[in-house]
């Protein structure tokens, strides 16, 4: 374990790295941001998550009907992402070109919503209904090797705002209809996750609703970065425009 001390790290970034039971002690901390998969947080001896996850359920009531079992509470759940993601490209399209505008080294929402392609391909088809057809070539999956560029996908791609929204919209269809039907029975059965070398790996021994869960968590996670930073892109452009 790398040990820091008395370093200045104001304004260091951590990117992709893995803190498990990392300990900061004796840190001033002001202005900070955490963002990420983050349990049994504790802050100056108080275990902070069970607070957050509350703030959470109710920013986003959704997250509650996300976690249920219950078949009808997925299908409710799955609309209102839907529903989310749908009133996200009308805002885009009624300011042409923020959909390719990063902001703080984040995805620019065309590469997310890319990127919800391959969670659809990886997690639903071939993790839910034991798909062995290729993904489709638009997707932007893990840099994770050997899955790079596998599996069909097309890395030199550069797919129109349309087309990308075209594809997603068939893609949360073909969903939820299976959701209309699926039962909570089929959900708890081992999901029938091919046996070959494509991503994801880890998914074998999960069940059907785990896997599910891994779409639903991408969708939610990946709407809530989006629209963060189509504020933030909004609010540079009103204080440049000033």
């Amino acid at each position: 374990m790398t040990r820091y001390v008395d370093e200045d790290l104001r304004g260091a970034e951590f990117r992709e790295c893995d803190l498990t039971g990392a300990r900061l002690v004796g840190v001033v901390m002001q202005d900070a941001v955490v963002d990420g998969l983050v349990t049994n947080l504790v802050v100056n001896g108080v275990e902070v998550m069970e607070y957050v996850e509350a703030e959470l359920d109710r920013r986003h009531p959704v997250r509650v009907l996300m976690r249920s079992e219950d078949p009808a509470d997925l299908r409710e759940a799955w609309r209102q992402l839907r529903a989310g993601w749908a009133a996200a490209v009308e805002r885009m399209r009624r300011t042409p070109g923020i959909e390719r505008r990063s902001v703080n080294g984040e995805w620019s929402a065309v590469q997310t919503m890319r990127h919800l392609v391959f969670v659809h391909d990886s997690w639903f088809r071939r993790c839910c209904l034991g798909s062995t057809e290729l993904f489709t070539p638009m997707g932007l999956g893990t840099t994770v090797e050997p899955y790079r560029g596998a599996h069909g996908l097309d890395l030199s791609l550069d797919p129109s705002f349309d087309d990308i929204v075209s594809v997603r919209e068939a893609q949360a269809a073909e969903l939820e209809r299976w959701l209309d039907e699926v039962t909570a029975v089929r959900l708890a059965a081992r999901a029938p996750v091919p046996d070959d070398d494509v991503w994801p790996p880890y998914a074998r021994g999960r069940s059907v609703r785990q896997c599910l869960g891994t779409v639903l968590n991408e969708t939610f996670e990946h709407h809530r970065f989006c629209v963060r930073d189509l504020d933030l892109i909004e609010a540079i452009e009103a204080q440049d425009a000033e």
